[in-house]
């Protein structure tokens, strides 16, 4: 079974390197590793263009820049495997990732595996892992499509993240991510689980993701409120098409809002409107998610300083972000 590996390069020259030869060195052989080169201004193009003359099952797409989204979307566009999976330019994997979730897709008749991941900061390593035996179908923890999008949406065992995953590559058929938008792996996440029955979660971590100064995700700009506005569409959405999930997507919600009041600047004029939105929705919906069990403890806890007055709690949660 070939699968396509989508990777989305961007100015990553110094993490680029390591991130390719954890592919190349994968132990399932039948790849096609497509880079997306989305208008780097670093050596990045160039490294891709030496590394896909190393192997003959890379191959390089040259664009200019729109964004991961835009170099996913490519990758998608140019795909011929059965399988899709995505790594980030500056993130690696385990050398048998590729291999021990096409086994258990094959093992438990699953459309999505999953891996945990691991969080590294720069210059920080691993610890090896040694994995001998492919997962017995009794070692995965299968998830139905209902049971999937209650433990993302509430934030338990799986996540929304389209990387440390294996994808049936029908399931891209007519999905692609949302152009210019944080959050996009979340805007698709719903019509993804649309198309799936069964995802299957094994336990080692054969992920690693890196935490980088610069890059998206630890960047604080108004581009973050994006999750807002895709929750508050799926909330509607949901609430019409599957009621019995509108509770763990709230939860997701108000979640997302807490964040954000956690990492805005809190005096900022701009971010006012934003501040004003997720104070008005934690009013609005902390009553509903304080009463499921299923709201995590850390939502649950900022639930109840919200009680204790808009003040306290922002005095609070925002804090978090200085230490």
């Amino acid at each position: 079974m070939k699968v396509s590996v989508i990777i989305p390069v961007y100015n990553v020259q110094d993490y680029l390197a390591r991130c390719i030869d954890s592919v190349v060195t994968q132990t399932h052989h039948d790849l096609e590793i497509l880079l997306v080169d989305d208008g780097s201004t670093d050596a990045s193009g160039d490294i891709c263009n030496k590394l896909a003359r190393q192997d003959q099952r890379i191959t390089v797409i040259h664009k200019e820049n729109g964004g991961l989204s835009d170099a996913r979307n490519a990758g998608l566009d140019a795909m011929t495997g059965d399988y899709v999976t995505f790594i980030d330019g500056d993130d690696y994997v385990h050398p048998r990732f590729v291999e021990l979730l096409l086994h258990t897709i094959n093992s438990t008749s699953s459309d999505i595996a999953v891996c945990h991941w691991k969080e590294l900061d720069e210059g920080q390593h691993p610890k090896a892992v040694n994995i001998n035996t492919p997962p017995l179908a009794s070692d995965c923890k299968l998830f139905t499509r209902a049971e999937a999008l209650k433990s993302i949406f509430y934030q338990q065992e799986l996540t929304h993240s389209a990387c440390s995953r294996l994808f049936d590559a029908r399931i891209f058929s007519d999905i692609r991510f949302p152009q210019g938008m944080l959050y996009e792996d979340l805007a698709i996440i719903y019509p993804i689980m649309n198309k799936v029955e069964r995802v299957a979660l094994i336990g080692p971590a054969m992920y690693y993701y890196m935490h980088r100064s610069g890059s998206i995700t630890s960047t604080v700009s108004l581009k973050r409120t994006h999750v807002l506005k895709i929750l508050d569409d799926l909330e509607k959405q949901v609430s019409r098409q599957e009621p019995s999930l509108l509770p763990a997507v709230r939860s997701r919600h108000m979640s997302a809002c807490f964040n954000m009041l956690r990492i805005m600047p809190l005096n900022d004029p701009a971010w006012q409107p934003t501040k004003k939105l997720c104070i008005d929705y934690t009013k609005k919906m902390r009553k509903l998610c304080l009463l499921d069990k299923e709201v995590r403890i850390k939502n649950k806890i900022a639930i109840i300083l919200s009680y204790l007055g808009t003040p306290l709690l922002l005095l609070i949660v925002n804090r978090r972000k200085k230490k």
